[in-house]
């Protein structure tokens, strides 16, 4: 039986994900051998834009969305969303406190091309939590187990409408001016916007 939080693998996770990784004291399982989930926040990611949510999403190969295990999922380069993903980070947070302390360690990510989604999604969570101070991952799960205990599974419990129980808190976000505080967005929103105050923030 699992003994130890499991965690989906995102592409740059919410805040809440995060929430939740320090609830569990940074100690949990990475899950390699689950299906791949549609419309979920595994090739997805929610940024703050002047007119509101704006999400990016990364595409995958056709064949990949039907019950093909999460490690085999490989990223479609038909469109230049590499390049699109960029230039939506550049526009939405060029003007944001943090952004330049940030951009040449996030560059790679959009220039350098992966085969696979759970690789891509892996190293960037490694970046995110080296800017937190944090250790990579350490652990990984052999087999898909279905039935764990709900207060340790966490594949099934971030999306938009559910936002983790604690994740409350404000901070200044770009366009401020002109959009209420939109909570639970991608981590670097809180990343370009507090910088190194983001760990104290969870």
């Amino acid at each position: 039986m699992q003994s130890l939080a499991i965690f989906p693998l995102f592409y740059l996770p919410p805040v809440s994900y995060f929430t939740a990784l320090k609830e569990h004291h940074f100690d949990y399982v990475i899950e390699k051998h689950e299906h791949f989930v549609k419309q979920t926040y595994r090739n997805r990611a929610s940024i703050a834009s002047p007119d509101g949510i704006l999400d990016l999403m990364i595409p995958v190969v056709k064949g990949s969305k039907f019950h093909t295990p999460i490690k085999d999922v490989k990223i479609s380069y038909d469109s230049k969303w590499q390049r699109l993903h960029w230039l939506s980070l550049q526009t939405c947070y060029r003007s944001s406190a943090y952004f330049e302390y940030y951009e040449d360690g996030l560059v790679p990510f959009y220039t350098k091309k992966y085969d696979f989604l759970l690789d891509y999604n892996l190293e960037l969570l490694n970046w995110i939590l080296k800017q937190m101070k944090q250790s990579s991952p350490e652990n990984f799960t052999q087999e898909y187990e279905k039935e764990i205990g709900t207060e340790l599974d966490f594949r099934d419990k971030f999306n938009k409408n559910t936002i983790h129980i604690g994740e409350t808190k404000t901070y200044f976000q770009v366009f401020s001016d002109r959009n209420k505080f939109i909570p639970n967005l991608s981590i670097v929103d809180l990343l370009f916007n507090q910088g190194p105050q983001a760990k104290t923030y969870l």
